[in-house]
Parts: structure tokens; C-alpha cells; sequence
């Protein structure tokens, strides 16, 4: 009977766990990674035997790395897609090292990120050290296979270390790639809204993994070297990393945590500058105003719970929707607000409309007691386009909010359009 018992919390518990919210072949996948990268590990403990100057020269890029995760904990960690330096300790380890060293070297640094800068949950730093950690494994498999018969060596001709340095590039890049599309596989899973380009392929993400590849290559050829090299690029990685944190807080200052869309002070301050530049070049642009119909019953009868869980499938359907240029900002409650550029007044009715009955066929699983409710919102839509009598922000924000309030008082769910003033009789 005690037995039964003492198992019951433990399946309580188990079935608490944040996995089981995402979809099921999310689920699968992140699981398949995790098995695979402990396979990996069992297999590389039994082919790669622990030498001691292997063991020393690990010791050496993990306290380094350790060192750069205490020296930059103030800073510290951004959530969503994070982008650090790690791979420039990491990636020597693998090119140096058997790859047993390349499978274990994200998991002490991953631990004390987890429990010295920011906690989240378990699963996904498991998952971030298993994808680090099979991309690091494959990158130092193929180095490894492929350097002696290359000819490339780091004590041999300048030829052969050119070799060697040129190899290393190249399994980097390896390694950047088969990390980014298990993350980013996961992320668009758990998203699917999100953009890849964002993600992954953005200028300002690619010039950093260039970046970090390039000062990894070059540590791994110091460290190769003299091990103690790595005090003197300690500083820069340091500068380097304080960089991408400070531009990754900032980013998401601009942000609204709850939606991930612009807040009201960003897309204000962006949007005016888009109206100046409409107005200046005499390009059409219009503003849209959108209101969650019957928002505050939702919080009344599900929780604020369920009314956040509608707030982000909306936004992450706007998103989705809308061009890359357009500006979509919550701002503020239920109220969203659009700018569009380039766009006719006709345009943007249409834009608005499309969104208005795409968003009311979105549905969001909320929780009414112990059954989940499929919940469906509708949305009222006020539109107003740049004309010779609407000539800032201000005043498309005031027609737009009109519209809005004759869209509410026509029965909701509905897109409302300022009318063009009639032109003047010469």
C-alpha cells in the first residue's frame, strides 16, 4: 500500500512537467535529440579514453568559460533565442580533443547558467546542451576523421597548419549549422508563427556567427599552441559577449513581454518616423487600431491566465499576417495598433478585413476548471489613411480610434474605414 502511494506523487509530478504543453511531435523530437545525444555520450565514453593532458587542456577551456559566464552574470540572460559566445571555449575543446570532450563541454557551463544567471525550464536547457553538444560531437568526428589524411597539422609546415586552420573553419560552420536547425526546429514547433529569417538567417545573426566562428579558430590554434594563450583573449571574449547581451536586452526592451510585439513607446516613436518620411516622400500609408471584442469576460470567466494565452495567439497570428515592414505594437489591454506603409486606403481595408476573419477562426485552448475550452475571440478593426487633413501620427492614431468606436457600435467583429474627405471644388 506504501508503495502505491509513494509512486502516485511521482506520477503526479511527472505529469506536471512543461513538456507534455507542447505539441506531440515536439514532444517526440525534443526527446529523440535528448536519447540521442546520451547515446552519443555512452558511446564516445567507451571509444575515447581519458588521457591526462587531454583532461588538462579541458580543464583549461572549461575554467575559462566558467569564468565568462560569472564575469558577464550581470548582465544577465535575455529569454528566447539566446546568442552568446560559448562556442569559442567549446569549439577548441572538440578540434583539440576527442569528441567525448566536444559531447560534455556545454554542460557545465549550461548548469551554471541555469542556476547562477537565470532559471528556466529544465527541459529546455536538457535539450540546449544535448543540441550543443551533438553539434559539437559531429564537428569534432569529422575534424578528426578527415585532418591527418588532409594533411593538416598544428606542428607541422605553415602549409599544413593553414590546412588545419582552414578544416577548423569549416567544422565550425558545420557545428553553427547542425546546432541552429535542431534550435530553430524546436522554436518554430513550440511557434510556428515565428520567422525563420529572424531566427536564423538575419545579417546582424550571421555576422556574429562569423564572428564567433572566426575567434574560435583562433583560440583553438593559440590553445593548440600554448594553453595559456587564452588568458589574453579572455578580455575580448568578455567585451564580445557584454556586446551581443547588451543588444539582446535592448531588443527586448523595445518588446511587450506578454506578446512579443512592439510596446506602445516603440511602435509610437518607430511610426512617427514612418509618417514623417509618408509625408515628406508622398507615400500612402494608413493606420489600423484593433480591439479584442469582449476581452474582459474572457478574464472574468477563464482567469488573466487564459486572457494572456489569447493575447499571444493573436499577436503571434498578426505577425504571421502581416508584411515584414509593417509596424504591429500592443498598445495597451485588448488595443493593438498597425502601421502600414506603402499602402492605399482601399489596401489597408482589405488588409484589415483579412485580418478580422482570419483572427476570428484562430482557437485557444484555455482551461475552464478541469476541461479545456476551445475559445474563439472576435476583433473590431478602426482604419485611417494618410491624407492632406491627417498629416501626423497624432491625428491618424485620433481617426482610427474613431473608427474603431463606430466599428464597437455596429455590432463588433467588424472594419470600419475613415472615408477620404471629398476633394475640394476649385
Amino acid at each position: 500500500m506504501r508503495a502505491v502511494t509513494g509512486r502516485a506523487p511521482l506520477r503526479t509530478a511527472i505529469g506536471q512537467w512543461a513538456i507534455w504543453e507542447l505539441p506531440r511531435w515536439l514532444r517526440l523530437f525534443v526527446t529523440w535529440v535528448v536519447l540521442a545525444y546520451l547515446a552519443a555520450l555512452a558511446v564516445a565514453a567507451t571509444h575515447n579514453p581519458l588521457r591526462p593532458h587531454n583532461l588538462e587542456t579541458f580543464a583549461v577551456l572549461l575554467a575559462f568559460g566558467i569564468t565568462t559566464v560569472e564575469l558577464t552574470r550581470r548582465n544577465g540572460e535575455p529569454a528566447g533565442l539566446i546568442k552568446d559566445l560559448h562556442a569559442v571555449w567549446y569549439l577548441p575543446a572538440a578540434l583539440l580533443l576527442p569528441p567525448l570532450y566536444g559531447l560534455i563541454a556545454p554542460i557545465p557551463v549550461l548548469l551554471l547558467s541555469q542556476f547562477r544567471i537565470r532559471r528556466t525550464l529544465v527541459y529546455r536547457r536538457v535539450f540546449t546542451a544535448a543540441a550543443i553538444g551533438l553539434s559539437l560531437g559531429a564537428a569534432s568526428l569529422v575534424f578528426h576523421t578527415i585532418m591527418h589524411p588532409a594533411g593538416a597539422s598544428l606542428a607541422g609546415s605553415p602549409a599544413s597548419q593553414l590546412k588545419w586552420a582552414v578544416l577548423a573553419a569549416g567544422c565550425g560552420a558545420l557545428r553553427t549549422l547542425i546546432n541552429k536547425i535542431l534550435v530553430v526546429t524546436a522554436i518554430k514547433g513550440s511557434e510556428p508563427t515565428a520567422s525563420l529569417r529572424q531566427l536564423a538567417w538575419d545579417a546582424e545573426g550571421i555576422y556574429n556567427d562569423l564572428a564567433e566562428l572566426c575567434l574560435s579558430v583562433v583560440m583553438g590554434f593559440a590553445v593548440g599552441h600554448v594553453a595559456l594563450m587564452i588568458v589574453f583573449a579572455l578580455p575580448f571574449v568578455i567585451l564580445l559577449q557584454r556586446s551581443f547581451r547588451h543588444a539582446q536586452l535592448a531588443g527586448q526592451a523595445r518588446v511587450d513581454a506578454k506578446t512579443g510585439l512592439l510596446n506602445a513607446a516603440t511602435w509610437q516613436r518607430e511610426a512617427h518616423t514612418e509618417v514623417t518620411r509618408a509625408v515628406r516622400t508622398g507615400n500612402p500609408l494608413a493606420v489600423a487600431m484593433i480591439d479584442i471584442d469582449h476581452f474582459k469576460s474572457v478574464n472574468d470567466t477563464y482567469g488573466h491566465l487564459a486572457g494572456d494565452a489569447v493575447l499571444a495567439s493573436i499577436s503571434a497570428a498578426m505577425r504571421g499576417m502581416l508584411r515584414d515592414y509593417d509596424l504591429v505594437g500592443r498598445f495597451g489591454g485588448e488595443e493593438f495598433t498597425i502601421l502600414l506603409p506603402h499602402t492605399l486606403s482601399s489596401e489597408a481595408r482589405e488588409i484589415a478585413e483579412r485580418l478580422r476573419e482570419k483572427l476570428a477562426m484562430i482557437v485557444t485552448p484555455v482551461t475552464d476548471g478541469t476541461e479545456n475550452v476551445p475559445l474563439r475571440v472576435t476583433v473590431s478593426i478602426g482604419v485611417a489613411s494618410l491624407q492632406a487633413s491627417r498629416r501626423d501620427l497624432d491625428e491618424l492614431l485620433a481617426a482610427a480610434d474613431a473608427a474603431l468606436y463606430q466599428a464597437k457600435q455596429s455590432g463588433r467583429n467588424a472594419t470600419c474605414l475613415v472615408p477620404d474627405p471629398a476633394p475640394e471644388n476649385a
